[in-house]
């Protein structure tokens, strides 16, 4: 196999190109046009669709209008210029002296409600006298979920990171006595040494973690409130993430590691398993093997249907038309969905489910990611990332693998 090691990485700062960002810019009008017909203005303060539209992370505002877009900046003016190759950056004290450059403000604006806070509405609506707030959602969740090509060179070199530490150098650490932080914190320090920039950044209010979950044997079965079907019980009670300090691997164990990557903002999902001990001494063996056998199938039944103008929703509903569940909703741990697309955020729309109906398009990106948890003994299955081509589906993060026994 492979491996491509990342390379030519440096402290130097490394822009999203200007040209990258005005097609984007020009995107959004289009399609806000097309959604919004007479539409005036919109309005980004979340840092996930400032940096999509900015190419930089501040305290402040970016402003669309038909004619302009400028982003103001409260925090830190100095180092948005430095970072950012966004055409107009204008420094602000407070939205007073924003509204005064705009000499009022349209009846409706548009602003992700999604992520709006009542407190930070108030502020804005203090000196912008709009009427009415309507959701540009929509816009942008249909705008990120197919990527340009250098949003795809992002997920190509997260990929890589992702195929060499959990494939390749995962097995070297996992080791007698290990605890499931212990284990997962390693994963994360190697992929930060090889570039991964550092966190893991979903949807949902307060959506942001580190590391992943690493679980060894039954702790891998505690379903967590995250809806995902992953496992843990966390660190403790407030956390339901990483794994537990104390929990530490013994012999004949499965080893369950789900730890994102991601690079210059943009993210891949990849999930391996492996077992700690010699399985062909396990009493469990073939229910473990059966399951990680069928968890691999409907990965690839997934792929293979991963067609530009295939319904996505299809991928699910075909998939699970000829899935014999005898695991009940111990498949999936109850979800509905056999993956999420992926990018600026973990759990990007559409996701691998009924109900989404629009039709592939290459530049797609989805995690695919069938697991199974068996009760008494774990969890298996897998996890890659993957980009729609004209040709078909294309893995980012490396091969899927049978049960690997690490001993």
């Amino acid at each position: 196999m492979a491996i491509l090691e990342q390379t030519n990485l440096t402290d130097a700062i490394r822009p999203v190109p200007a040209s990258e960002l005005e097609v984007r810019l020009a995107k959004f009008r289009q399609a806000m046009d097309k959604e919004n017909p007479g539409w005036e203005m919109a309005v980004i303060n979340h840092k996930i669709a400032m940096y999509y539209f900015a190419g930089t992370m501040q305290d402040g505002a970016l402003i669309i209008r038909p004619q302009d877009a400028i982003l103001w900046v409260r925090r830190m003016y100095d180092r948005a210029v430095k970072e950012s190759q966004f055409a107009d950056i204008r420094p602000m004290r407070s939205f007073r002296e924003v509204a005064a450059e705009y000499g009022g403000c349209p009846a409706t604006v548009y602003m992700e409600t999604k992520k709006l806070t009542w407190d930070w509405q108030q502020m804005f609506h203090k000196y912008f006298a709009f009427e009415e707030i309507a959701s540009l959602d929509h816009v942008l969740s249909d705008l990120r979920a197919v990527k340009s090509a250098y949003e795809l060179e992002m997920m190509e070199r997260s990929g890589k990171i992702h195929e060499t530490v959990l494939d390749v150098v995962a097995p070297q650490l996992i080791v007698p006595g290990i605890s499931e932080t212990q284990l997962a914190v390693n994963v994360y320090s190697e992929m930060l040494s090889r570039g991964s920039y550092g966190i893991v950044r979903f949807n949902l209010p307060l959506g942001e973690e580190v590391i992943g979950i690493a679980a060894f044997g039954k702790s891998g079965l505690e379903r967590c409130a995250f809806d995902g079907p992953g496992g843990t019980p966390g660190t403790c009670v407030a956390l339901q993430s990483i794994g537990n300090a104390f929990r530490k691997l013994a012999p004949n164990q499965l080893v369950y590691l789900d730890i994102p990557c991601g690079f210059d903002g943009y993210n891949t999902d990849k999930t391996v398993v492996y077992y700690y001990g010699d399985i062909n001494k396990d009493p469990n063996k073939d229910v473990i093997l059966d399951a990680q056998k069928r968890c691999l199938e409907l990965e690839q039944n997934v792929v293979n249907m991963m067609k530009p103008g295939t319904p996505i929703q299809d991928l699910y509903t075909v998939t699970m038309d000829n899935f014999d569940n005898i695991y009940g909703d111990n498949f999936m741990n109850g979800g509905k969905f056999l993956g999420h697309s992926i990018g600026l955020v973990m759990d990007e729309a559409p996701a691998i489910a009924k109900g989404f109906k629009e039709g592939l398009q290459v530049g797609m990106n989805f995690a695919v990611e069938p697991k199974i948890a068996l009760p008494g003994i774990g969890l298996v299955g897998t996890e890659n990332t993957y980009v729609v081509t004209e040709k078909g589906a294309r893995c980012l993060t490396g091969k899927s693998y049978e049960l690997r026994c690490v001993e």
